[in-house]
This record gives C-alpha cells, sequence and structure tokens, in this order.
C-alpha cells in the first residue's frame, strides 16, 4: 500500500493514571496490538510518533519525534507528515485497540489525490483513525502556531475545504472506535 502509517503515542496517560503503551489488552502490550494491525496493511513506511523514542520501539519502525513543545496529537501529526515520503498518512492513536485491518482497508480505499478520509460518529470526527493528505501539512503547522490545538477544529475545517472525505461511521463499527483512557474503561471489557 502506497501510504505511510503513524502511530500516535506521545500521550501523557494522565487519567489512566500508567503509561497506556504498555498495558495488556488480549495478550498483547497495546503498542505491539496497533503495530500488528498497521502492519498488516504492508505501508510503504511505519512511523511511531512520541515525546521520547520509547523503549518497546521496534527497530524497524521510525521515531518521529512529536514537536516541542508538545500540543497534544496535532504535534505527532505534524511531525509524521513532514517526514513522510508518500501522499498519504494514516494515523492511529494507540489507545484504540478494536480497529480492525478491514475498517483501515476501508478508509485507505476512500482517498483520492490530494484527499484523505476522516470518519464521523455523530457530530464527532475520528482524527486519531484518519487518513490524511501530504497537502494538509501547511494546514496542520499553522492549526500548531496559534492557539486552538484541537484535532475536531482542525478536521472540521479540513473537511469543509474538501481535504478530507467525511465517511459516516454506521451504529454496528462504532465499538471499532472505542478507547482506553481510564482504568475503568480496561474493567469494562
Amino acid at each position: 500500500m502506497n501510504i505511510s502509517a503513524v502511530l500516535l503515542a506521545g500521550g501523557e496517560s494522565r487519567r489512566m493514571g500508567e503509561e497506556k503503551t504498555t498495558l495488556l489488552f488480549r495478550g498483547k502490550q497495546l503498542w505491539q496490538t496497533q503495530l500488528d494491525v498497521l502492519r498488516k496493511l504492508n505501508t510503504a513506511e511505519l512511523f511511531v510518533s512520541a515525546r521520547a523514542d520509547p523503549a518497546w520501539r521496534p527497530a524497524d519502525v521510525k521515531l518521529v519525534a512529536d514537536d516541542p513543545p508538545s500540543r497534544g496529537p496535532m504535534s505527532g501529526l505534524a511531525a509524521a507528515l513532514a517526514q513522510m515520503r508518500t501522499k498519504h498518512l494514516l494515523a492511529l492513536a494507540i489507545d484504540m485497540p478494536f480497529i480492525t485491518e478491514a475498517y483501515l482497508e476501508f478508509l485507505c480505499d476512500q482517498i483520492e489525490p490530494g484527499r484523505g478520509v476522516i470518519p464521523k460518529i455523530d457530530d464527532c470526527f475520528e482524527p486519531l483513525a484518519a487518513i490524511y493528505p501530504r497537502e494538509v501539512r501547511a494546514d496542520v503547522r499553522s492549526a500548531l502556531l496559534g492557539k486552538d490545538f484541537s484535532l475536531q477544529t482542525l478536521a472540521r475545517r479540513l473537511a469543509a475545504e474538501g481535504k478530507l472525505r467525511v465517511t459516516v461511521v454506521t451504529s454496528l463499527k462504532k465499538e471499532l472506535f472505542l478507547n482506553l483512557n481510564e482504568p475503568s474503561d480496561l474493567t469494562a471489557l
């Protein structure tokens, strides 16, 4: 697949109270679960975005350090867009372990030259399981220079400008976007 992929793993895990990347999910650490899904896509290049180089990062996965000071996932997205060599970047959050290879392939089938795709559930975009075209690099950098670091705001603007195609998530697929933010999220499984 001629796209790049980035695993966004730069969060501080404040709500979880411990490092999310190494939490066990179905017998594997979250980082391994997510990289396994991304590897199945056979992307042209694979990155991990973090504030510092994680000890668990496999040697064949390139680190893209968040631009300091970190502005959340937008910093990781900007860093990966700046280093990718392909025309599209698939971004996936570390804490969304229900996303499947099949759903990501579905998203990949929706991209066009200069246009990515972003899932939307009700009124909320899912920018941490989306594909961005190389052309949005300046938009992301500009947002980082401003005061609003919300990916919802950025996604809304990019969709309105036609740079992201919106795909509505059906009720049957909503569970793919469940994320693990708090200890209760793990016990609810």
